[in-house]
């Protein structure tokens, strides 16, 4: 059986209604990514567009992007970039360059003095933080330590006022995507590092993001732990199709992933390979 078919029948057999906010047996996190890939090949029928929700292109275009703070230092100079729907791209320079400003004035976290930043067609300028379809892994991620894992995960999704079986049914794929399951009854700070970085990226994706912005400073651990970062972000993007932004001042990491890296001093880019 196809993907196509795979998903056709499972919508068949559980009848869900296109309006996840209505869904009593919403379609999973899984279907739902699986859903996006196929749309990505052509293939998909205006009933899978409507599962999904109609979202798809996650291609990032910057158009001379700047950012200049208020004592006259040019973190971002007249960037100019685009990023194809579902590419990893690395980010490497040394401290100060301006990538992990790009990554904040994406998030909405930062001003833009002037340019542009587009999501597929829609201009993300004006519009707020929550609205961008974008997910964000920094090191201010902020995880309650007196909630267990699963609350955690569910907080955001709680704070959107979507539907009880809506919210366990994201919670628990994204659990089972990182193999966490074992841990949602787990206070926070009773987990290992690793385990509240997973935590972390599970309440990412229950957003059904189409980007994911990742800072360095969200990998500021030994290498190990490090490692498991960088495995659990390249299956995110590998498996799930999500374009992933990711930050590094490591040459030898931003080399090692051999994916498209972005090179960046004094807030240029100087060179794309």
């Amino acid at each position: 059986m196809t993907a196509v078919q795979k998903l056709l029948h499972a919508t068949a057999v559980r009848n869900l209604p296109a309006d996840d906010h209505s869904a009593e047996t919403p379609l999973g996190l899984w279907d739902s990514f699986i859903c996006a890939r196929i749309v990505k090949e052509s293939v998909a029928t205006d009933l899978l567009k409507s599962i999904y929700g109609g979202v798809f292109m996650a291609s990032v275009t910057f158009e001379h992007l700047t950012k200049t703070y208020p004592n006259g230092f040019v973190s971002v100079d007249d960037v100019d970039l685009h990023i194809e729907d579902g590419e990893f791209v690395v980010f490497h320079g040394p401290s100060g360059c301006g990538k992990s400003t790009i990554l904040r004035m994406m998030g909405g976290l930062e001003d833009i003095t002037s340019g542009n930043i587009y999501l597929g067609r829609d201009l993300l300028n004006d519009i707020l933080p929550r609205d961008r379809h974008l997910a964000m892994a920094f090191q201010n991620y902020t995880l309650y330590r007196n909630f267990n894992a699963y609350d955690n995960i569910a907080l955001g999704l709680r704070l959107r006022n979507l539907p009880r079986t809506v919210i366990d049914n994201r919670v628990k794929e994204a659990a089972r995507f990182f193999g966490i399951t074992d841990i949602l009854d787990k206070k926070i700070r009773s987990l290992s590092a690793a385990d509240r970085q997973r935590v972390a990226l599970s309440r990412a994706i229950v957003f059904r993001p189409n980007v994911l912005l990742v800072d360095e400073d969200f990998a500021h651990q030994d290498e190990n732990r490090r490692g498991e970062m960088l495995r659990d972000i390249l299956k995110i993007n590998e498996t799930l199709g999500i374009t992933v932004l990711y930050v590094t001042n490591k040459r030898e990491e931003a080399v090692g992933l051999k994916k498209k890296t972005v090179y960046m001093k004094d807030g240029k880019i100087t060179d794309v390979r």
